[in-house]
């Protein structure tokens, strides 16, 4: 089994004390996500902590009621599945790893083919898959990045975030501010990102690039550097409710 589709440990008094902020349990938020894993045939592992690993999708769910899988019979996976008191459930959408206990699970035959059963799941794990992953923000949050200008230090400026990975971030520079070279570093940027979300950083500048013809400004890859403690967890928070609003605002 892959390290991308092997379960986080969240056992009691070890590090799943720390994963509140990536734990959902909001039922219609949980139905949602486990309906665009069925409605996508997504590919899911069942695992124990003894090491069975079982490949699998969402055959049916019944909100608020029982959840079930596909499975054939003959396969001895599934029934040492059964036999175990703790499987985990791992998939991904898009770019965000779902990860779910299943409480109850049992075998229901039906020929050579068979469902596997259990409890629908009363909250979802959601980890980011990979930190080169870029997250619009959102403009009524007013995300900037405020700092020196590296060739006038007299200068401060404030910047808009256009987007946000655990990497980097990329900034809009109007046409009116003097020129940001890539290759330099600026230190003591302050980003306010939403009113949860702030910290003081450095930034390594990468790249500049237009962003379209009548924009009267340019994009400027930045990657941090030497952040605060604990910003990595405050990234992995903003990136994650800021997918989940993105979502939400779709829907309206």
């Amino acid at each position: 089994m892959s390290e991308f589709t092997r379960p986080m440990s969240l056992s009691p008094g070890g590090d799943g004390d720390s994963f509140d902020e990536f734990r959902e349990r909001d039922p219609v938020a949980v139905h949602a996500m486990l309906k665009s894993l069925m409605d996508r045939n997504v590919a899911l592992q069942l695992t124990t902590p003894d090491g069975i690993h079982y490949t699998t999708s969402i055959w049916s769910l019944d909100e608020g009621k029982r959840i079930a899988f596909t499975g054939k019979v003959l396969d001895p996976a599934v029934h040492r599945l059964v036999e175990s008191s703790e499987v985990s459930a791992v998939g991904y959408l898009d770019m965000v790893k779902l990860q779910f206990e299943l409480h109850g699970l049992m075998l229901v035959h039906g020929g050579s083919q068979c469902v596997l059963q259990a409890g629908v799941p009363t909250e979802v794990f959601r980890f980011q898959r990979r930190s080169g992953f870029r997250v619009r923000t959102l403009d009524r949050s007013s995300p900037t990045a405020t700092m020196r200008h590296p060739s006038i230090p007299d200068m401060e400026i404030a910047l808009r975030v256009l987007d946000v990975s655990i990497g980097g971030c990329a900034l809009f520079v109007p046409d009116d501010v003097p020129p940001l070279w890539p290759g330099s570093e600026v230190a003591g940027v302050r980003m306010e990102l939403d009113a949860q979300t702030s910290f003081v950083t450095a930034l390594a500048l990468r790249h500049v690039t237009c962003i379209q013809p009548d924009v009267k400004g340019a994009r400027l890859g930045c990657e941090w550097l030497r952040p605060e403690g604990g910003v990595d967890r405050s990234l992995q928070r903003y990136i994650d409710q800021t997918q989940k609003r993105r979502r939400m605002m779709a829907l309206e």
